[in-house]
């Protein structure tokens, strides 16, 4: 295929942004330093100021959308909207785990070639690349995107989405195409990510006295025991699917046969079908003690992104553009979601994992590599110029 950067020279745009990678440095490091833990509405409004100052200026802007809802400010900017065709999705988002205050243990700093900083790898840095990436296309070329380009920065994508999915959603029907901007350790880009579900197990129990007559209770505690067995059964090496009891808790007193115990169940899959399979299992648990009443919360969260022939197409697009650089775009599968899993689900082509290279996600010890931010941040400009 003759590629458009043949001809256009994708090194204008990677020394471009060699030039720039001091602020492009600072700029990383005073977003990190806004501390953004998920469900902080003050601090989600907070990143979305400093981004919206960042970018209201730029005439490809079209319109700069803030939504507040109980969880905090989500954002969405659309550019280069003249076009009437189908958008470019681009998603990322601003909350990060990690509660005020953790930046002391982990302060934003650059140490031999990598930039330390709580999020700064899941996702701050990311979400300054894609402004960089949209203000460097704006900037050098002639063209306009072939597609118009909405951003989606959510605020609650770490707590599993509760009031984006339902933005994502409806901006995925909008959309041909989609990029996820999500980090990737070894810099890979994920063509499959598993769906998840989370469920709350509760057992109902009959209380006595433990030594009295504990002939007379029936301990929920025991039943959890025995579900948790039952559970660990479910999980299946041949179809990807694991179902993890992560949290147990119960018991009334040290001398009282436990009236009440609860678990809760981590539960990831790669297909559908298998979601739904593994649904109906968890969903008819019976208890081992007839006499314990089991209940169950909750139930699937995210749908898998499924690495199909669509997404490979995208993906093996992208290689090519980065292969024009000299720079290898692996790809893997991951059991971890994002909000591209609910944008897939919808049937169109995502391509995952497209943030900077760096590991230590949700750890004291995250970092983003350096010497990968003008690859990533050219690579991300180039699909915009060419999603396809």
């Amino acid at each position: 295929m003759d590629y458009f950067f043949d001809s256009m020279n994708w090194r204008e745009f990677y020394n471009l942004f060699e030039s720039e990678q001091e602020r492009i440095i600072e700029t990383i490091k005073d977003f990190v330093n806004i501390e953004s833990p998920s469900l902080d509405i003050e601090a989600s409004r907070q990143v979305a100021d400093f981004l919206v100052r960042r970018i209201e200026n730029l005439d490809c802007i079209d319109s700069i959308e803030r939504i507040d809802t109980k969880t905090g400010q989500h954002l969405i900017i659309r550019a280069f909207q003249s076009q009437t065709s189908k958008s470019l999705l681009v998603v990322g988002h601003t909350d990060t785990v990690h509660p005020r205050g953790a930046s002391r243990l982990n302060p934003t700093r650059v140490e031999n070639g990598r930039l330390y900083g709580c999020g700064v790898f899941d996702m701050k840095a990311n979400c300054i690349l894609i402004i960089e990436a949209l203000e460097a296309v704006k900037q050098r070329s002639d063209e306009k995107p072939p597609l118009p380009i909405t951003i989606f920065f959510s605020c609650d994508e770490e707590v599993g989405s509760i009031t984006g999915r339902e933005i994502v959603e409806s901006e995925a029907t909008k959309a041909q195409l989609c990029l996820v901007c999500e980090p990737s350790v070894n810099g890979k880009a994920k063509t499959g990510r598993k769906g998840t579900a989370a469920y709350i197990l509760k057992a109902h129990g009959i209380p006595a006295h433990a030594g009295l007559e504990a002939e007379r209770g029936a301990s929920a505690i025991l039943e959890i025991a025995n579900q948790i067995k039952r559970i660990h059964e479910f999980n299946d090496k041949q179809t990807g699917t694991t179902a993890i009891v992560c949290q147990v808790k119960g018991g009334t007193a040290p001398n009282v046969v436990p009236a009440e115990a609860e678990c809760s169940i981590d539960v990831r899959f790669t297909t559908l079908s298998e979601a739904q399979k593994i649904d109906e299992k968890i969903r008819t648990l019976k208890p081992l003690d007839e006499r314990v009443r089991l209940e169950i919360l909750g139930g699937i969260n995210r749908p898998p992104l499924e690495r199909n022939e669509k997404v490979l197409g995208f993906y093996e697009h992208a290689k090519r553009l980065a292969a024009l650089m000299n720079y290898e775009l692996g790809e893997t599968q991951v059991g971890g979601a994002s909000d591209g899993n609910f944008v897939a689900a919808l049937g169109v082509p995502v391509l995952d994992g497209l943030g900077v290279r760096g590991d230590g996600a949700h750890t004291l010890e995250e970092f983003i590599c350096l010497d990968d931010l003008s690859y990533r941040a050219t690579l991300l400009s180039m699909l915009m110029l060419k999603p396809f």
